[in-house]
């Protein structure tokens, strides 16, 4: 996912294509990207619009970067659904 940390809100705001072709999902928090505010924003951002635990969601990679991937357990063909409706694609 591609991160923009204060960015006045919390939200997910769809995919997008990088310049490479791979596609990201966007994510903005309010959070500053200082002390893991902002990785945590982000965590607990996914897990609320997943409708899971806090604990669900960890950073596997990308902690000082913009782009970044999250780890969420649970089941994986009803994740892919959530997100899917939650991105609109």
């Amino acid at each position: 996912m591609r991160v923009t940390p204060k960015g006045g809100r919390d939200a997910i705001g769809g995919v997008e294509a990088l310049s490479n072709g791979q596609l990201v999902l966007k994510v903005r928090v309010r959070a500053a990207p200082e002390d893991g505010a902002a990785n945590d924003g982000v965590r607990r951002l996914l897990a609320k619009a997943l409708r899971l635990p806090a604990s669900a969601v960890s950073l596997q990679a990308g902690a000082t970067a913009r782009l970044k991937t999250f780890l969420i357990a649970g089941d994986g063909e009803a994740l892919a659904r959530d997100i899917a409706a939650l991105t609109g694609t």
